[in-house]
C-alpha cells in the first residue's frame, strides 16, 4: 500500500490512532495491583460565566456592573446566606445537598490567556501561560503509569491535547460497538496485511502500524466488556447526555479505564447571554444528576470524582449587548460521594479587588487541583507529571 493511499484512507479516522500501545495489557493479563479510583473530567467549553452561575447575591458590585444580567433573589437557589445557585442548576443543587459537590472559588493562574484556543491549552496541558507543552497532564500521566493496566477515554471523535503523552496517548471513541466494527473492516486488515511491504517502513509507517494493532486489541477488549451492560436509566437527548450515558456504560461495566473526559460546548456568552446559560447550565445539571444516580444505581459511584472546569471565566462587567467578556478566575465544581470539604471550599470573589483589566484575581492555581487529584486519589507522584511541585487542597 502506497503511503499516499494510506493517509488519504485513514484521515476520517484520525482521532482512533491516538491509541496507546499498553491497552495491549488488557489481553495479557497483568498481575499489577489495579486502583479503582476514576476521574471523570467535564469541559464547559468557551468560558462560563462563574459570577452567575455561583452567586453573590448580597454584593452590591455585582448588581451595580450586571444591571441587566444579574440575576435576581427571587431567581436562585440559595446555599448559603450569600451565595446561591444559578435557577437552573436545581439538579446540580440536589447533588450539594447531598454532600456530593465541593465548589472551589478564583481558580485560575498567573498572567491569564484570554484565547479560547491558548487558555484552554494551558488547562489541559497545565503549562504555565508562556510555556508551550505538546502533551498534556493526562497523557503524562498515562506516560508515568506505562507498565500498568490503566487508559484514558475522551468520549468524541478526535483526541484533544489533555490526553496526549509523549510516548503514551488516550482513545478517542464515542461509541464501542461502532469503534470494535469500524476495526473489522477490510481496509484497516489491509493495512495489516500491507506491513509486510518493504516500503513502509521506509516512509515511518510502522508507529501507525503498531497502533492499528493496538486500536483493533483495545476495540475488542472495550467491546467485550461493555456489550452485556445496557443502562435503563434515561439520560436527556442531547450530546452531552449521550457522551455521558457512554462513560455510564464504562463505569458500570468495570472497564479498567481510570480517566474519562468529555465537553459541553457554547458558553462564549458575549451577547444575550442570560437565555443562553440558563439553557446550558440546565443541561449540565439535569445530565450530570441523572449520570450520578445512575452510577449510584450500579455501586460505581463512590470510587468516581468528577471533576468540570471552564478555560476561564466572564468579566465583572457585563457588555453592551447583555453579555459578558472574556475573564479570568473561575469557579470549579468538585463532585463525589467521599469528598472532605463538601459545599463551598473557600470564599467567593472580592468583587472590589480586581486586576488592571476589571477581571477576577486567581486565589486557587488549576494545577493545586490536578496535584490534589493526582497525589491524593490516583496515588501517583504528581510532581513527576506536573513538573513542578503545587501545594494541595484539601477537598479529599
Amino acid at each position: 500500500m502506497k503511503r499516499r493511499d494510506f493517509i488519504k484512507q485513514t484521515t476520517f479516522a484520525s482521532g482512533m490512532f491516538f491509541v496507546p500501545q499498553f491497552l495491549k495489557a488488557f489481553e495479557n493479563h497483568l498481575t499489577k495491583n489495579f486502583s479503582n479510583k476514576k476521574v471523570v473530567i467535564i469541559q464547559l467549553k468557551g468560558g462560563n460565566d462563574g459570577l452567575n452561575t455561583v452567586v453573590p447575591f448580597t454584593n452590591d458590585i455585582y448588581y451595580q456592573q450586571r444591571n441587566t444580567i444579574a440575576l435576581n433573589k427571587n431567581e436562585i437557589l440559595k446555599i448559603s446566606d450569600e451565595v446561591g445557585l444559578h435557577k437552573s442548576l436545581q439538579p446540580l443543587q440536589n447533588l450539594y445537598d447531598k454532600g456530593f459537590v465541593s465548589i472551589i472559588n478564583n481558580v485560575g493562574y498567573p498572567n491569564p490567556n484570554l484565547s479560547h484556543f491558548r487558555s484552554t491549552d494551558i488547562w489541559q496541558s497545565a503549562s504555565d501561560s508562556n510555556e508551550y507543552l505538546q502533551n498534556g497532564w493526562i497523557g503524562r500521566y498515562l506516560d508515568y503509569t506505562k507498565s500498568d493496566p490503566f487508559k484514558a477515554i475522551e468520549v468524541d471523535e478526535s483526541l484533544s491535547l489533555m490526553l496526549k503523552g509523549k510516548s503514551q496517548n488516550g482513545l478517542a471513541i464515542t461509541d464501542p460497538t461502532m469503534f470494535y466494527k469500524l476495526m473489522r473492516e477490510p481496509f484497516f486488515n489491509n493495512v495489516v496485511k500491507s506491513y509486510a511491504d518493504p516500503h513502509l517502513n521506509e516512509h515511518n509507517l510502522g508507529y501507525l502500524y503498531n497502533t492499528m494493532i493496538d486500536a483493533k486489541s483495545s476495540a475488542k477488549y472495550i467491546f467485550e466488556k461493555t456489550k452485556t451492560n445496557t443502562t435503563s436509566t434515561a439520560y436527556p437527548k442531547n450530546l452531552f447526555g449521550k457522551q455521558l450515558k457512554t462513560i455510564a456504560q464504562f463505569l458500570n461495566s468495570g472497564l479498567e479505564t481510570q480517566v474519562y473526559y468529555a465537553g459541553l460546548s457554547g458558553f462564549d456568552t458575549h451577547a444575550n447571554q442570560a437565555n443562553t446559560q440558563e439553557r446550558l447550565l440546565k443541561l449540565y445539571a439535569e445530565s450530570m444528576e441523572v449520570f450520578v444516580n445512575d452510577l449510584e444505581k450500579n455501586n460505581a459511584f463512590d470510587d468516581v470524582m468528577i471533576l468540570t472546569f471552564s478555560e476561564f471565566g466572564r468579566r465583572v462587567q457585563q457588555n453592551e449587548s447583555k453579555g459578558t467578556d472574556h475573564g479570568a478566575a473561575n469557579n470549579v465544581f468538585v463532585i463525589g460521594k467521599n469528598l472532605k470539604k463538601q459545599g463551598l471550599y473557600n470564599n467567593l470573589p472580592n468583587l472590589g479587588d480586581l486586576d488592571k483589566n476589571g477581571n477576577l484575581k486567581y486565589e486557587i492555581d488549576f494545577r493545586e487541583i490536578y496535584a490534589t487529584i493526582l497525589d491524593k486519589w490516583l496515588q501517583v507522584d504528581d510532581v513527576s507529571i506536573l513538573n513542578k511541585t503545587f501545594s494541595k487542597l484539601s477537598f479529599v
